[in-house]
């Protein structure tokens, strides 16, 4: 197990530049932080590069980390890798791992969602309702966003979620008879009126503008959700649950 005291040390200005999206894509690596994460992480083990763990913390004993290397710092070091207010002192240096996905059936694909914990909850909840795979779309955050990552709440470690262009994925996703439901206001369906299909891919859109109107016109079906109260709409995350359960059932 190594020890690092100085801020100034290599190694930590190397952790540090994990906190930017530049060196995460650089790198294909990320940072994860908090002990809920860092165990996760280790579930899959061979995801987990390294362990970074303030001296006034420590590494739980039930937690199998003997061929993963360890390094204690100082709580300065620990404080300068956190990008919350209560660190919890324990960190983990994870590969972005890339899985391949020929077998799915059922997709979230996601347009241009630009807030953190909307994404992190809509990829924890793709994970939840048993969803193969999620595709994010350009004008997203960063999946690998320290609060993306707090509020998928681990599913990064548990479904394959893939970086890349909506247009190619709905055209390669109908040449498999997968159905597309997109998400609309305007001349879509009421989400309770159509017969679902076990094959299919969700196409969610921006907390303001929606979907993108090139991308809608390209899915099989577009669904919109019944306000029966005063409010104008619903969250995007919110509308990605019900929407998502109602499709798996």
């Amino acid at each position: 197990m190594k020890h690092i005291e100085s801020i100034q040390n290599p190694k930590v200005k190397q952790w540090k530049k994990l906190l930017t999206k530049k060196e995460r894509d650089k790198s294909g690596t990320f940072l994860v932080e908090g002990f809920h994460l860092v165990e996760e992480a280790l579930k899959h083990s061979e995801s987990v590069i390294e362990i970074i763990v303030s001296t006034s913390v420590g590494i739980p004993p039930r937690w199998d980390s003997r061929e993963i290397p360890v390094t204690t710092v100082t709580e300065e070091i620990s404080n300068s890798l956190s990008d919350t207010e209560a660190p919890q002192g324990i960190y983990a240096v994870c590969r972005q791992v890339h899985i391949e996905v020929p077998n799915a059936k059922t997709y979230l694909l996601i347009d241009a969602v630009q807030d953190p914990g909307n994404l992190g909850t809509m990829i924890r909840t793709a994970d939840a309702a048993g969803i193969d795979a999620v595709i994010i779309g350009k004008g997203s955050a960063d999946v690998y966003n320290g609060k993306v990552l707090r509020s998928a709440q681990g599913s990064h470690f548990h479904l394959p979620i893939i970086r890349g262009d909506l247009h190619e994925w709905i055209e390669q996703l109908k040449e498999k008879n997968i159905s597309i439901y997109g998400t609309a206001l305007e001349g879509a369906s009421a989400y309770n009126d159509i017969s679902t299909e076990r094959n299919f891919g969700l196409l969610v859109g921006n907390e303001g503008n929606g979907v993108n109107k090139e991308l809608l016109a390209k899915t099989d079906t577009n669904l919109y959700i019944p306000i029966y109260g005063k409010s104008e709409s619903l969250n995007v995350a919110v509308a990605t649950g019900i929407l998502l359960y109602f499709l798996k059932k």
